[in-house]
Formats: C-alpha cells, sequence, structure tokens
C-alpha cells in the first residue's frame, strides 16, 4: 500500500514571485508567455497586482513529498470583476441584491489577458491528467477553505476542461476572433484567399492608414529599448484613458517585460517624421501571436487595423505562425480575416441556490452564443468553394 506521507500536498502561495522560476515554468510549458514566470512576476513586482489593486495573488502549488513542484495555478482574490473579460457583473449584482456578498471571489487565470490556454500547470509525464484533477479538486478547497463567494477559470484549454468539469465546475462558453494560417507565404497570398469585395477593402485601408508619411516598424528583441516602452505607455494610458477610464498596467510592468522577455514580444511601432505616436503590443508564443494592447496619441484613420491586424498577420505569415488571437470582443475584426472562435470559462459558485440560478442561465446563455457566432460565420471574407 502506498504510504499517505508520499502524496502531493496542496497550498497556497504568497505570489508567483516566490516560486521558482525554473520550476514555475516547467508546469507551465514555453507555448503562451503570459503564464510564463517572467510575465506574472512583471506583474507583482511592478504593482499592477498586488495591494491596493482588487487583484491580490494566491497561486495554487501542489508539491510532492519532497518539495518538488508538479503543478500550479496563477490564483487571485478578487475585489472586484474587472481585467477578467468574462463578465460576471450581472451575477454579482443579483447575488448581493438578496442580501449575500459576492466579493471577495478567486479567479484562476492571467490578470489583464484574454488568452485561452491552460490554467491547471502541470509537469508533462504519466500524471499529469491525475494531477490536473488534484488541481482543479484543491481549487473549489481553496474557495471553501477561504470563505469566499465563487471560483472563475476564464479562458481554459481542453484539457482542463475535462478536469473542472469532473470537479463540479460549471461551463460557460463566449466567443473571440481569431486568424489561421492556411500555409500563408505572404501576405498576398492571404489577400488572395479573400473575396474581391474584402481585398479590395484591406488595400484601401491599409494605403489610407500611411498615407500621411506614417512608417510602421515591428520590434523585437534587442530591438526594443526603453524609449520604446515609454512611447508605448504614453499612448496606452491615453487610450485607456479615452475608451475605460482607467488603466491596469503600470509603466513598470513594460519596462519589466522589456528587461526579462524581449525575445518574446512584438512591439508594432508607427512613427511619424521618426516620431512615434502609435503602437500595438503583442506576445509571441510557440505557434501563435497573442494581440495584447493598443495605443495612439490621437485619431489616425485605420491606423488601428493596420498596428493591430495587418502588421499581425504579416508576422504570422513571416514567422510561420499557425495563428493570430486578436482577444476578445470586436465584430469588425470578421471583414480582416478574424473568426468567430469559441472560448470557455468554468465556475463554482458556493451558495447551491444561487449555484442554481447561475447553471440556469448559463444554459439559455450558450444556446443564445452558440447562434450568434453561427450567423457571425456566415459573414466570413474568405472565398466560398464554388466561387
Amino acid at each position: 500500500m502506498p504510504d499517505g506521507r508520499d502524496q502531493p500536498v496542496l497550498r497556497l502561495a504568497d505570489g508567483v514571485a516566490k516560486v521558482d522560476a525554473a520550476a514555475w515554468d516547467a508546469c507551465a510549458g514555453g507555448a503562451n508567455p503570459s503564464l510564463s514566470h517572467d510575465f506574472l512576476t512583471a506583474m507583482e513586482d511592478s504593482r499592477s497586482v498586488g495591494k491596493g489593486t482588487g487583484w491580490f495573488p494566491r497561486p495554487l502549488l501542489l508539491e510532492s513529498a519532497d518539495g518538488r513542484l508538479l503543478g500550479a495555478v496563477p490564483l487571485y482574490i478578487k475585489g472586484h470583476s474587472y481585467g477578467e473579460y468574462v463578465f460576471d457583473h450581472g451575477w454579482a449584482n443579483a447575488y448581493e441584491r438578496a442580501g449575500g456578498r459576492y466579493y471577495p471571489k478567486l479567479l484562476a487565470g492571467v490578470p489583464f489577458t484574454p488568452v485561452p490556454g491552460p490554467r491547471l500547470l502541470v509537469r508533462p509525464g504519466s500524471e499529469a491528467a491525475l494531477n490536473r484533477g488534484r488541481l482543479a479538486e484543491g481549487l473549489v478547497a481553496a474557495t471553501r477553505q477561504l470563505g469566499v463567494s465563487s471560483l472563475h477559470v476564464n479562458f481554459v484549454d481542453t484539457a482542463d476542461a475535462k478536469a473542472l468539469s469532473a470537479a463540479g465546475l460549471m461551463e460557460r462558453v463566449s466567443t473571440q476572433y481569431h486568424w489561421n494560417n492556411a500555409g500563408y507565404k505572404t501576405f498576398a497570398d492571404f489577400l488572395a484567399s479573400l473575396a474581391s469585395r474584402k481585398r479590395k477593402m484591406i488595400r484601401k485601408e491599409r494605403e489610407s492608414a500611411t498615407r500621411n508619411g506614417l512608417v510602421l516598424r515591428r520590434l523585437t528583441g534587442a530591438e526594443l529599448t526603453p524609449a520604446h516602452w515609454q512611447a508605448f505607455f504614453r499612448f496606452y494610458i491615453d487610450t485607456s484613458d479615452r475608451k475605460w477610464g482607467s488603466a491596469y498596467l503600470t509603466r513598470e510592468f513594460f519596462l519589466n517585460i522589456g528587461r526579462t522577455m524581449a525575445d518574446r514580444v512584438l512591439l508594432v511601432m508607427a512613427e511619424q517624421d521618426g516620431v512615434p505616436v502609435a503602437g500595438a503590443f503583442n506576445l509571441i508564443g510557440r505557434d501563435t501571436l497573442y494581440g495584447r494592447n493598443w495605443g495612439s496619441d490621437g485619431a489616425h484613420r485605420f491606423l488601428h487595423f493596420e498596428a493591430c491586424y495587418y502588421q499581425a498577420i504579416e508576422f504570422a505569415i513571416e514567422r510561420g505562425l499557425a495563428r493570430v488571437e486578436a482577444g476578445a470582443q470586436g465584430e469588425h475584426k470578421i471583414g480582416r480575416g478574424y473568426l468567430p472562435v469559441e472560448t470557455r470559462s468554468f465556475h463554482y459558485i458556493v451558495d447551491r441556490n444561487f449555484a442554481s440560478a447561475v447553471a440556469d442561465f448559463l444554459r439559455r446563455e450558450k444556446a443564445a452564443v452558440e447562434a450568434e457566432r453561427s450567423e457571425l460565420a456566415e459573414f466570413s471574407p474568405f472565398r466560398r468553394a464554388d466561387c
């Protein structure tokens, strides 16, 4: 019989920065840079998360009896629902109107980053599936142990979905817009796959974006300097203030990742007479380019489409990447080659009566989301096979 003392142990840590970087990255893998120790630690060290932000990092760790890290979850105690991109404000309002206390809650995910991927991070090997299950059950136990209202695991991949469902979490579906590389050698190859009207639209937008002398530069690795990050942060703050009222990320966050993970960053900068006027921040994964943030110093016609969508496609083609994920929301992306795909999150509500109401809502919402996605797919810009 196995000795119970040899069983893995679950515990909550005081931050990803407190975890050994090599051990964390061995669990996270190298496919998705937003899950890396460098990225999550940059969030903490720059105070983009932590005290006073409503994001308190408490990663869940699964360790062997001798202290070896077998698995981990980027986990946060949340005092609000901002910066998550899976919206549950309606749930919070309903629960609090009924006399409950929705906050604090637990969120497993990457702050301010609507990027699908693993959330139950485990070392590869024969016990990977078993350890995912242990982490999923550990999340439920932590929810009850901490006395919070609920647990939310956002933008989950298929392997995690199976484990979370088995642990009793409820599935929620939503939609993002991704571009897929069909083996294109050039941007012209991509354009050739589109219906004539869409090809003309994209060519016109690209010409208009640079008509006034704007020059686009794709910067990564050693090409990136602190001056580029200072300029981008200025754009990010200006755009955040105009569109959302506040910015989540600090200047130090961008400077940190510029120091620690520049080779995994693509910064598209637009310049006028050598002066930066706009930029788009992307993360470079193993087979995917992840679009993250955009900012500009004012209105520049079609520049957002050029910097965020078309430059990303060109970069992905040049690097041989399989896809570009352009983030949450935006039906306007469809006409530019980014098609609707399903994303999933999972939720655990402690109050059984409220959980029942949420489950009913999720069933109805799923039907509506799937119907909408089916309708949106009809607007695909790609040439039909019979054309």
